[in-house]
């Protein structure tokens, strides 16, 4: 009889040679095995997580336009702030309690008054007028009502009161200069650059009389007189005896030494000054600048 053929299988034993199925291989993973690969799970989630992590902290930095803020350095701005809001309020407490000490206290008061540009105004007159008591501590001292009081001296233009610490009152004042004097029965009154009536008495030397109705700083004929004398050089102005304005438009100017000057209108003023200072180089008895592109003698 004839044996088996080689070519023919027979029934397969266990463990020959055939591949077993995945589930099956995995029941024979030994615990090297297990431990190994449990270990590259745990760090690939770790990695995953840094790499979740990492993401997130640019995210928020991109949103919010910067690096993302350290918890260190934000605790130390919040305790340098804390610190610096303290002494602020420190400082303030402080120089609030200075003020009132100051205020209340006679610590700076006045003791001494410096009084300067008097000329015919008594000092006396400007303290009396002044009302502020010796030993008033200065933050007391109302510089603007104080000026108030002496600028009503008619003597005295302007005023400006100044606190000087530790312990003096600074009162500057501009007197008044007469421009043009005016007889009344009462005696001659000076007026200013302003027309007004500022005191009576004898005029200082060299002051022009002055012809007008009403003279006073709201009347046009004495603002007219007054604006003339103010625009000629000093030269001339020290040869004008009188000035005449009984009206706007007719002044007329006579000098030291009898010469007349028609100047007319207030138009071209200062033109009119300088032409008259070379027409009075020349000799004559009449001045005529009413016209000054036509500058007359007679």
């Amino acid at each position: 009889m004839d044996g088996p053929q080689s070519g023919q299988a027979g029934p397969q034993q266990p463990g020959s040679g055939s591949k077993d199925p995945p589930a099956e291989a995995a029941s024979f993973e030994g615990p090297r095995r297990r431990a190994r690969r449990e270990r590259e799970q745990r760090r690939a989630a770790q990695a995953r997580a840094a790499a979740i992590e990492a993401a997130r902290r640019e995210a928020k930095r991109r949103a919010l336009g910067g690096a993302e803020p350290e918890p260190a350095k934000s605790t130390t701005r919040a305790v340098r702030g804390l610190k610096t809001l303290m002494w602020s309020a420190l400082a303030s407490v402080v120089i609030a309690a200075l003020g009132l000490l100051l205020y209340f206290t006679p610590i700076m008061s006045v003791r001494t008054f410096e009084v300067t540009g008097l000329a015919a105004v008594s000092y006396e007159e400007v303290i009396s007028t002044a009302g502020v008591v010796p030993g008033t501590p200065l933050l007391q001292v109302d510089t603007e009502v104080v000026a108030e009081r002496v600028a009503n001296i008619r003597r005295i233009a302007s005023v400006r009161v100044q606190r000087q610490y530790p312990s003096s009152l600074r009162i500057s004042v501009v007197e008044r200069v007469p421009v043009v004097v005016k007889d009344f029965p009462d005696g001659p009154h000076l007026f200013d650059r302003d027309g007004v009536d500022f005191a009576i008495g004898p005029p200082p030397v060299g002051v022009p009389y002055l012809d007008t109705d009403n003279p006073g700083p709201d009347d046009p004929p004495t603002k007219a007189a007054l604006q003339v004398m103010t625009s000629l050089p000093p030269e001339v102005a020290a040869q004008v005896a009188r000035v005449g304005a009984p009206s706007v438009a007719s002044i007329t100017l006579q000098l030291v030494d009898g010469r007349q000057v028609v100047w007319g209108t207030t138009d071209r003023t200062e033109e009119k000054a300088v032409k008259l200072a070379a027409l009075l180089t020349q000799p004559g008895r009449t001045y005529d600048v009413s016209s000054p592109d036509l500058p007359t003698v007679k």
